[in-house]
């Protein structure tokens, strides 16, 4: 397992603002990346990139998603300020005092901050005890604009999309720090894999696709483009990491049931099994707030069993962190799974 390759194509992905809706950058990496590997990925309708790994027998859909958190502009006001609408679940209270880019359609980017309204505790009086929504927030360009009309005439307009930074640091007792890591680390992770079935010639126990979906965040990744010949999904995304939970970053989750209801449990069983055949350090957990590409592809009505294993991530949502050894322990558990 190449882990250093890894850890470079999670930072050249995070690094790729790409929130859904605006992923073509993304998936542009990715189908270069695939390419450069060997293999030969498509582009899907939807923008997503599938690729089939090789093997034979049922197909095995691998899943991650590289579309994140964002913003869009909702609305310029009139001095100046952007006021913005999520994209996916992001929280204003976790972006607060981050730089971010906007992008315009037609003239180039530009960069600013969210802060709260009125964002100078010696002049706010109720600096603690303002609200910490979108609709209390705003975007503080980097530029010298004074009125909705020295914003329009830079190019901004309603409905361009706000990427915030990242952030990534890897430190050197290996925690891998960012915001994003949901899910741009699971897909790393599958190209890691990819990486591995070529170098070491190796050939699946089934065919094997790869499916990096990109509306993941807003609910509809996967509902399309699963091929005919698979049988199984399984989504390789962020495991969950706090109170109520037994993984941590370390390790490899193996999510039993999320708020959409219960994994397959033969799958689920299998993957507990390859996990212990690998000697994977793993957990297996139920996550209270949780959705996946693998329920988007039952509901949108592919008879498939399903599957979720991840990289455990604490402060998921917000400044995410996990370990290159949560990494490791997730690639023994595909590699056992699947070999």
């Amino acid at each position: 397992m190449d882990l250093d390759y890894c850890l470079s194509e999670l930072k050249s992905l995070l690094a790729i603002d790409s929130p859904s809706g605006f992923t073509d950058g993304a998936a542009d990496h990715l189908m270069q990346a695939l390419q450069g590997l060997g293999y030969q990925p498509e582009k899907t309708r939807k923008g997503g990139v599938l690729c089939c790994l090789g093997g034979e027998g049922d197909g095995l859909l691998l899943m991650a998603h590289v579309d994140t958190l964002g913003a869009i502009v909702s609305n310029i006001k009139p001095n100046g300020r952007l006021e913005i609408s999520p994209v996916g679940g992001l929280r204003a209270e976790n972006c607060e005092a981050e730089n971010c880019r906007i992008h315009t359609r037609f003239s180039g980017t530009f960069t600013g901050t969210l802060q709260i309204a009125n964002a100078s505790v010696h002049v706010n009086d109720d600096y603690a005890g303002a609200k910490r929504t979108f609709r209390e927030s705003e975007i503080v360009l980097d530029e010298n604009v004074h009125s909705a009309e020295d914003v329009c005439a830079l190019g901004i307009e309603t409905g361009d999309f706000v990427c915030f930074d990242p952030r990534t640091i890897i430190t050197e007792s290996g925690y891998i720090k960012s915001r994003f890591l949901d899910d741009k680390l699971s897909a790393a992770i599958l190209l890691t894999y990819a990486k591995m079935l070529r170098d070491e010639n190796k050939t699946p126990n089934r065919k094997i696709y790869l499916h990096f979906t990109v509306y993941e965040e807003v609910g509809h990744g996967a509902a399309a483009s699963v091929p005919a010949d698979v049988t199984e999904v399984l989504s390789v995304d962020m495991g969950c990491v706090g109170t109520g939970v037994t993984c941590t970053e370390h390790e490899v989750s193996i999510c039993a049931k999320d708020s959409g209801g219960p994994y397959d449990y033969s799958v689920t069983t299998a993957l507990i099994q390859a996990a212990k055949r690998a000697g994977a350090h793993y957990a297996v957990d139920v996550y209270p707030h949780y959705g996946s590409d693998a329920e988007a592809a039952l509901r949108a009505g592919y008879d498939v069993r399903h599957g979720l294993i991840g990289a455990g991530v604490y402060a998921s949502h917000g400044y995410e962190r996990s370990h290159i050894e949560g990494v490791e322990n997730t690639l023994k558990l595909l590699t056992a799974y699947t070999l």
